[in-house]
C-alpha cells in the first residue's frame, strides 16, 4: 500500500470568500475560526469572506488567513490519515500542526507574528522576487552569484522542474532578470510581493520569530514532517524550531521535498487549503502520483 501525504499553500493562494463555507456548514470550523481571531486580535473572518483583496493581499493577513483555512480543513477530515506532511514556506506551519508538533492556538499566534515581521523586514529593507521558468538550478545559482555585484539576490524557491523563483534586492533581481533573459529563459516575471522573502533581506524578521520561536511549547511531531530547508523529515522538537527559523532566509527545496515524499512511499498527496498552486507542481514534479485538492467544504464532505 503506498502512503498519502497532506501537502499545505503558501502565500499567494488566498482569495476573496476563503473559508466562508466552512464557517458556515462546520460547527468546529466556526469555532476555530473564532478561536485563531481571540489569538490574533484581528477579524480574519470579515477579511477572508469580504475582503477588500487590498486588505487580504497584507502579508501580515495574508499568512494568518491561508494558515487558518488550510488547518480548519485538516481538522475537519475524518477519513484519512497523513502519513506524512509538509507544506510550502508558511504552509510548513500549517504542516506542524497537522502532525501536532505545534498547538493550532500557538501556531496561529506564531503564523500572526511571522507575517508582520516579514512586512516589517519588507519596509525596513526594500526587495524584490521574480519566477525565472526553463532554466536548469545549478545555471540560475550561477546567474544569481554575477547577478550579486549589483545587489543581494539568491534562490528563493525550487518550485517544480524549471520554475524557481529569485529573491533580494531590486537591484540584484533586476540584474539576474536581465542575464536569465540573455541565458535564454522562456519566462522572467517580477512578482508582486511586500518583500525578499527566503532572502538575507528578512534578517530582521528571523531574529524577532526566533525570539517567539524561544517561547513558543514545540513538540516531537506524530508523523514526519518534511522540511524547506533540507527537503528532510523532521520529528524531533529541538530541530522543528532550528529549521522554521531558518527558514526565513533559505530557500524553499520544494521539488526536491516532493520527490524525497514519493521516495519514501507517498502515492497519493492532497493539498489541504485555497487554491491548486501545489497541485500543478506536484504534477510537473511527478504526474505518475494522485494529487487531490481539498479547497471547499464540498471538498471535505466526503471525508467526513
Amino acid at each position: 500500500m503506498g502512503k498519502k501525504a497532506f501537502i499545505f499553500p503558501g502565500q499567494g493562494s488566498q482569495y476573496v470568500g476563503m473559508a466562508q463555507d466552512l464557517f458556515e456548514s462546520s460547527v468546529e470550523a466556526k469555532e476555530m475560526i473564532k478561536t485563531a481571531e481571540e489569538a490574533t486580535g484581528v477579524s480574519l473572518s470579515h477579511i477572508m469572506f469580504n475582503g477588500p483583496e487590498e486588505s487580504l493581499k497584507q502579508t501580515d493577513v495574508t499568512q494568518p488567513a491561508i494558515f487558518l483555512h488550510s488547518v480548519v480543513l485538516a481538522s475537519i477530515i475524518r477519513t484519512i490519515d497523513p502519513d506524512m506532511v509538509a507544506g510550502h514556506s508558511l504552509g510548513e506551519y500549517s504542516a506542524h500542526v497537522a502532525a501536532k508538533s505545534i498547538q493550532f492556538y500557538d501556531a496561529v499566534k506564531l503564523v500572526r507574528h511571522r507575517g508582520s515581521a516579514m512586512l516589517q523586514a519588507g519596509i525596513e529593507q526594500r526587495g524584490t522576487m521574480a519566477a525565472v521558468v526553463g532554466l536548469a538550478p545549478a545555471l540560475v545559482e550561477e546567474i544569481c552569484k554575477e547577478a550579486s555585484a549589483e545587489g543581494i539576490v539568491q534562490c528563493a524557491n525550487f518550485n517544480s522542474p524549471g520554475q524557481i523563483v529569485i529573491s533580494g534586492s531590486v537591484s540584484g533581481v533586476k540584474k539576474a532578470m536581465e542575464i536569465s533573459k540573455n541565458k535564454g529563459a522562456k519566462l522572467v516575471k517580477e512578482l508582486v510581493v511586500s518583500g525578499a522573502f527566503h532572502s538575507p533581506l528578512m534578517e530582521s524578521a528571523k531574529e524577532s520569530l526566533k525570539v517567539k520561536l524561544d517561547l513558543t511549547p514545540v513538540y516531537d511531531a506524530k508523523i514526519p514532517v518534511y522540511a524547506n530547508v533540507t527537503a528532510k523529515p523532521v520529528v524531533k522538537s529541538d530541530e522543528i524550531k532550528n529549521l522554521l527559523h531558518q527558514q526565513l532566509d533559505k530557500p524553499v527545496r520544494w521539488e526536491e521535498t516532493i520527490l524525497n515524499m514519493i521516495s519514501d512511499g507517498a502515492d497519493e498527496f492532497y493539498e489541504i487549503g485555497p487554491g491548486k498552486v501545489l497541485q500543478g507542481l506536484v504534477k510537473r514534479i511527478n504526474p505518475d502520483v494522485k494529487i487531490f485538492g481539498i479547497d471547499k467544504f464540498s471538498d471535505v464532505e466526503r471525508y467526513l
